[in-house]
């Protein structure tokens, strides 16, 4: 097995896990507010990748740090903006405006890296974005606020995966996934004191487990692995990728009760949506038409 291979087998078993996150994350927002949470996940998650890596703390250096700053700010951006978001979204809407960003990451590859996405790509990026249509339920799909805020963490994220490729060119990928977590954490801290220390917070045993599983598995071990992934395939294929998290979101929210009690409802227009973005990744696996688009 390639390591390109590899890397695409786990950038979507990170996706699995992030599409899981999306209904759990409504859920512990009824019990504590959205930054402390944050605040919770990453600084848990950065020293349980410390702990994994220990060795990579001893080669941080100025120009490491600031590019891990770097691509800390657009973490946090991504997670803050779609954190808050949920409250007035759903949990597939999210994973759909989030996915996005597969249509924003070749754009802003090509200009800013000089890396042109192959045919393959392209068609698969097309057929992909065609379904995350459906599957926020086509001309049914209702704006607000919640969307908007999701919208600004979808370019947050279509940063972080283009400076992600540029930085493990001559960085330590897993001591840059440290600085991040690190980062995202201490300015959620930021925020949850300037913003949020006043609102209620209860802490309980499903807060615990939520908090667990996205900052170990969701966090530590997810942004980690992607760190690394990503030194071994594009920008465009890693975004193509994740544009299956909002066909996982759709599925873990169908069975997945939110703070209520309540699952989303199935529809024909998300089977439709979550087939059409299988079928994009599909055609670019396969590299159908896989020579470089000319400029």
């Amino acid at each position: 097995m390639s390591k390109k291979i590899k890397a695409d087998l786990l950038l979507l078993i990170i996706t699995v896990i992030w599409g899981a996150s999306f209904p759990i994350m409504k859920i512990v927002l009824a019990y504590i507010p959205a930054y402390a949470y944050l605040t919770l996940r990453f600084l848990l998650a950065a020293v349980v990748l410390a702990l994994i890596y220990p060795t990579s703390l001893k080669k941080i250096n100025r120009k490491t740090l600031f590019r891990g700053c770097i691509l800390g700010l657009f973490m946090f951006g991504g997670m803050a903006f779609q954190v808050v978001g949920l409250y007035t979204t759903s949990a597939s809407n999210s994973g759909f405006i989030t996915g996005l960003n597969v249509v924003m990451v070749p754009v802003i590859s090509a200009v800013l890296l000089k890396k042109r996405p192959d045919r393959a790509s392209v068609i698969g990026v097309s057929v992909a974005f065609a379904g995350l249509f459906f599957l926020s339920g086509g001309l049914k799909f209702d704006f607000n606020i919640g969307d908007f805020l999701t919208f600004l963490c979808a370019i947050c994220w279509a940063f972080q995966i283009i400076f992600i490729d540029r930085f493990t060119e001559t960085e330590d990928a897993s001591l840059l996934a440290i600085l991040q977590l690190a980062f995202t954490g201490i300015a959620s801290a930021g925020m949850w004191i300037g913003a949020d220390m006043g609102k209620p917070m209860v802490i309980n045993g499903t807060v615990i487990l939520i908090l667990l599983f996205t900052g170990i598995l969701g966090s530590a071990l997810a942004f980690g692995g992607q760190t690394i992934a990503q030194k071994y395939t594009t920008p465009t294929h890693t975004s193509l990728i994740f544009t299956a998290e909002p066909v996982f979101a759709a599925l873990f929210a169908m069975v997945i009760p939110n703070a209520d009690g309540l699952t989303e409802i199935p529809s024909i227009t998300k089977a439709v949506g979550c087939l059409m973005i299988l079928a994009g990744m599909l055609v670019s696996e396969l590299r159908l038409g896989h020579r470089k688009l000319k400029t």
